[in-house]
């Protein structure tokens, strides 16, 4: 597939010394992540995350914030397969297989909850794709078996969720817990 010198020429672009595809990444988490901490959508996101009913029952439209996140992922996938494709100046079927599993692992890595309600973009999840990808690039460096890479993952999003499952019924048992009130004398 021939595309234009233009197209090529994004995903070598450079601004300020920075590669442009890197800048687009950070006003992407920054963005990302005011509108988590900074906006009611960003609550109402984190309460449909926790409990989908109890959301329900506050009142919040579940169908449109589902929708809406849908449409906002669809538009970071879109504009990752765009540099990817500006990057790589070729497009391959395969391009981008099994890719979702590294990013639900670099979001559990970071502090993401599976059960929903508790995470953060900056720095949890960027923090958890560096250190996957540096997992990566170290087997590369020991030039480990390329099909022991999806072997690996699984193993560490089975230990994330492990994490994950573990904290969350301490959380649930702290919460049961009762505490006696001593009586005035």
């Amino acid at each position: 597939m021939n595309l234009p010198d233009s197209f090529l020429a994004l995903g070598s672009a450079k601004w300020l010394g920075v590669p442009l595809p890197l800048w687009m990444a950070g006003t992407v988490v920054v963005l990302a992540q005011l509108v988590l901490s900074h906006t009611p959508f960003g609550r109402q996101l984190y309460a449909l995350g926790h409990n989908v009913e109890a959301a329900k029952k506050a009142g919040l439209r579940t169908t449109r914030l589902l929708a809406a996140v849908y449409v906002i992922c669809g538009a970071c996938a879109g504009l990752g397969g765009i540099l990817a494709l500006s990057q790589l100046g070729a497009v391959s079927p395969k391009f981008g297989e099994l890719y979702e599993f590294d990013a639900i692992t670099a979001a559990v890595l970071g502090g993401t909850s599976l059960f929903g309600g508790r995470g953060r973009v900056f720095p949890g999840t960027v923090l958890g794709a560096v250190l996957l990808k540096s997992i990566f690039n170290g087997l590369v460096i020991v030039q480990a078996d390329p099909y022991l890479y999806p072997l690996i993952t699984s193993a560490i999003i089975f230990v994330a969720v492990l994490l994950d499952s573990l904290r969350n019924n301490l959380i649930v048992r702290l919460g049961r817990r009762k505490i006696r009130v001593e009586e005035p004398w």
